[in-house]
């Protein structure tokens, strides 16, 4: 039944539910890298084609989403939270989808071979990354609750531990990330110089996809002490 109560119509238009559903779109982008990667490992490039397909169709669909929350969100609308910190919010979780893209889209282009010796601690490395993004996620499934108990209590608590693991995920990643790129110094005199180059890259983008999932943290972390 559609209400004509205005009350009540201020919050049937609450974002806080299309921007859980934005998040997990750019998390099954994130998620597509590992087999992604596990193609190229094999030197499958059609079934690597195939999941960078499936990572742009996502991304595509996030950008619908997120189309659709900013026209959702006039100044006038009476919201919780400022709606500045809203529209923060968005475009970091956008930049998960768009980075997972970004990566998968230079790989395929130049058909980029990682090296065999590098392939475990490479996989390692992006499932890490995943991992911290499905943890921005984890955190993200919390704000319909958050908003429910005015920021205060119990839920505040949750959040903040799934906060603090994600920190630690993000943590392990730039471990890994010094580690690889050890790695790679150690046998790049063997490859092409213009292949190692487009490695680095590749590593500081897998890198950076941690990184903007942590700041979807440090951004929900910010509405908790408003």
């Amino acid at each position: 039944m559609v209400t004509t109560n205005p009350f009540m119509q201020m919050f049937a238009r609450s974002p806080f539910k299309p921007m859980q559903e934005h998040i997990a779109i750019a998390q099954d982008c994130a998620q597509q890298l590992v087999p992604f990667f596990e193609a190229t490992f094999a030197d499958d490039w059609p079934l690597a084609e195939q999941h960078r397909q499936k990572i742009a169709d996502l991304e595509n669909q996030a950008d619908e989403v997120k189309k659709e929350i900013r026209q959702s969100l006039p100044s006038s609308l009476f919201l919780p939270v400022p709606r500045t910190d809203l529209l923060n919010l968005l475009r970091m979780q956008d930049k998960i989808a768009n980075r997972a893209k970004d990566i998968s889209g230079i790989m395929l282009g130049r058909k980029t071979l990682i090296p065999e010796i590098i392939q475990q601690e490479m996989l390692e490395f992006v499932t890490t990354a995943v991992d911290t993004s499905g943890q921005a996620l984890a955190a993200l499934n919390e704000l319909d609750e958050l908003v429910a108990s005015g920021f205060r209590g119990r839920e505040v608590q949750v959040v903040e531990a799934l906060i603090d693991k994600l920190d630690a995920l993000e943590h392990k990643t730039d471990e890994l990330e010094r580690h690889i790129r050890h790695s790679l110094f150690k046998v790049e005199k063997e490859l092409d110089p213009i292949d190692a180059m487009f490695l680095y890259k590749i590593i500081s983008w897998i890198g950076d996809l941690a990184d903007r999932a942590q700041d979807v943290g440090n951004r929900l972390q910010l509405l908790l002490a408003n």
